[in-house]
């Protein structure tokens, strides 16, 4: 006998699936709207037809058996006829049998199709479990810790139901017309901008080491980049420090385009690739030209770096800013400033000719055709876009619509946020564990502290959303069953299981390891950051972009360049995690029409348009007098 649920068994009786779906049909169901190049094809059945079909035939049968009861007590001339009845009715009882014998192979049929269907994206739902997961055995099969089985059920029913009536989710586009009011102009030179450019007196020069992975390198370098103009400095070209979590070794030229960086801001700062030679030798921290992130404030401001590094550069003639990241704040900020790290991050900061055409490669892929859509795929894939000819011959094909989707969901980001998510007493004792081996200085800080129960952080709204929760949520806001979503990144905590309810609903889930040959990866094995840089270029020209957390350095980037590139036409879907957690917690009794009207109503009051307020990220929110312009 096979493998339960594999098409060698043949009567699948998975304890999974009532949990999951709340009826046998769903399975039926969820294997429809595969991509074209599945193997495995659904078979259309509805569970209503089931059931009433099951439910006919043994109130049938019970019926007649009663009447035979009153029949076998005429006795006399009928007796031929009674004889003649008794065949007909065992007959029919005989056709009853074989029917629902049939019905029976049917379902045991369409569960091995829904589990083909499922496990043909097995990358996607092993996520990196070849790795050992958190538990230490990731090879044992388990059940997914659902939290909210009803609305699960409810979205599955309503995914199915518009098969048959397809509504297209108004997610798709930008709710607002005056998305498209606002438009680049950072790298504009206008009047107010004269005498800020670069200075012919230098007072020193800028090295700078950005720590972190590549998003926040990327902040870094535009603030490092404002710094030096601040300080009427030349900057050199930035380096980037090994982690020990990302455990990536490239530098800049690894992932960025040095000439082209340096030539776009040219006419703003100065930049080298290198110290002078006199200065090359010198023992910076023995000298005292080292100035960590500890010695200044989280969002420093413009006097903190007057009053503390301007000192020491005109000293030294040089100052190294090591371990920098965010540490200069936004406001209060000179307008020509922000500009510039304007300038920085959407125009001079260009990926390297290798992510650019493996990057192509992907987005291609994901669309199954060459054409390109709009500016947002231009300024990342730059020479490597299809040619005119290539669109021509691929118009006919039209284009294939993708939503790309950022789940945090790792196993430091859950452990970190101290809430809870259906695992029960394991879940709880594996995340201590994770935080007593990374984050003691966090337990310890905790300590004496009157702790915050899982309940009251998930209705503050401080807890990562779920692989269920963004499943549920995506077909709340009207995503229809065969979406296809791009994932980006894939160490999602307790992957396998954790992502069964998803892909149970959006089974077309693909992320680059899918889409990518082995031999196309090769060249990014061991650099996290160029393959962060590839998730950038997947979600950055995705026809919608979702979210999960607001606080990523990914979304955040990502959602800017949308903003600042897409032209009112590439909408980012960020979810309310307090409002969604309110909506949640009415799961036993909600109706979905009921879910659908408020998490779309809490999604259209995030996309509203609005400039950007104070001390809000530049980089996030680029709609600013500073950094775009306004049609009139």
């Amino acid at each position: 006998m096979g493998k339960l649920g594999s098409p060698k068994s043949p009567h699948p009786h998975p304890a999974n699936v009532d949990f999951l779906f709340g009826m046998r049909e769903c399975p039926a169901r969820c294997s429809e709207g595969l991509a074209n190049n599945d193997h495995f094809s659904g078979r259309r059945v509805l569970g209503s037809d089931y059931h009433w079909c099951k439910n006919f035939l043994f109130g049938g049968v019970y019926g007649n058996n009663s009447m035979a009861a009153k029949q076998s007590n005429c006795k006399g001339v009928y007796g031929g006829k009674r004889h003649n009845w008794f065949h007909r009715q065992l007959r029919w009882f005989g056709f009853a049998i074989g029917l629902m014998g049939l019905f029976f192979w049917l379902d045991s049929l369409m569960f091995v199709d829904f589990n083909s269907a499922n496990f043909r994206k097995s990358s996607v739902l092993e996520m990196n479990t070849s790795k050992k997961d958190v538990r230490g055995n990731s090879s044992k099969e388990e059940s997914s810790p659902l939290m909210y089985g009803r609305l699960l059920n409810l979205a599955s029913t309503s995914l199915a139901q518009q098969e048959f009536g397809r509504v297209p989710s108004n997610s798709w586009k930008e709710l607002s017309s005056r998305a498209s009011v606002w438009k680049p102009c950072a790298d504009v030179q206008r009047p107010e901008d004269q005498g800020t450019g670069s200075p012919k007196n230098s007072n020193g020069f800028i090295l700078v080491s950005a720590n972190g992975g590549l998003n926040q390198q990327r902040v870094a370098v535009c603030n490092a980049v404002a710094v030096a103009s601040l300080l009427n400095a030349s900057l050199v070209l930035p380096r980037f420090l090994y982690s020990s979590v990302w455990k990536d070794p490239s530098q800049f030229g690894d992932i960025y385009q040095e000439e082209h960086f340096i030539n776009s801001l040219k006419d703003d700062i100065s930049i080298t690739k290198e110290l002078p030679q006199q200065l090359r030798s010198i023992d910076l921290e023995a000298i005292g030209s080292v100035v960590t992130d500890a010695d200044l404030d989280k969002e420093a401001t413009p006097t903190d770096y007057m009053r503390l590094v301007l000192p020491i550069l005109l000293q030294n003639g040089v100052v190294h800013l090591l371990g920098f990241g965010n540490r200069f704040g936004f406001d209060p900020l000179p307008p020509h400033l922000q500009k510039l790290r304007c300038k920085c991050n959407f125009h001079a900061l260009k990926f390297v000719p290798k992510i650019q055409q493996v990057g192509s490669l992907l987005v291609r892929r994901i669309r199954e055709y060459d054409s390109s859509r709009n500016r947002i795929d231009k300024e990342l894939l730059g020479n490597f876009m299809p040619d005119n000819d290539s669109r021509r011959d691929n118009m006919s094909k039209g284009p294939s619509k993708y939503l790309a989707l950022h789940l945090r969901f790792e196993v430091d980001m859950v452990a970190y946020s101290f809430c809870e998510f259906g695992g029960g007493e394991i879940e709880r004792k594996e995340l201590q564990a994770y935080r007593e081996t990374h984050f003691p200085l966090l337990l310890q800080r905790l300590k004496g502290l009157k702790p915050v129960s899982p309940e009251e952080l998930r209705i503050s709204g401080r807890c990562p959303l779920t692989p269920e929760e963004a499943g549920i949520l995506l077909a709340g806001l009207g995503f229809e069953r065969p979406t296809y979503i791009y994932l980006a990144g894939s160490q999602i905590y307790d992957g396998k299981s954790r992502m069964k309810p998803f892909s149970s609903l959006y089974p077309n889930l693909v992320t680059k390891e899918d889409l990518l040959a082995p031999s196309e990866l090769e060249p990014f094995r061991n650099f996290s950051s160029q393959l962060a840089a590839l998730d950038f270029i997947a979600c950055a020209t995705a026809d919608v972009f979702a979210m999960t957390d607001s606080g990523s350095q990914l979304s955040s980037l990502v959602s800017g360049f949308r903003t600042y590139f897409g032209g009112g036409h590439a909408p980012t879907l960020r979810p309310n995690k307090k409002r969604l957690s309110a909506i949640l917690l009415d799961n036993d009794t909600i109706a979905w029409n009921s879910f659908q009207y408020r998490v779309t109503k809490m999604m259209e009051e995030g996309q509203r348009v609005h400039v950007r307020r104070f001390g809000q990220s530049i980089y996030r929110q680029p709609r600013s007098p500073e950094c775009m312009c306004k049609a009139h």
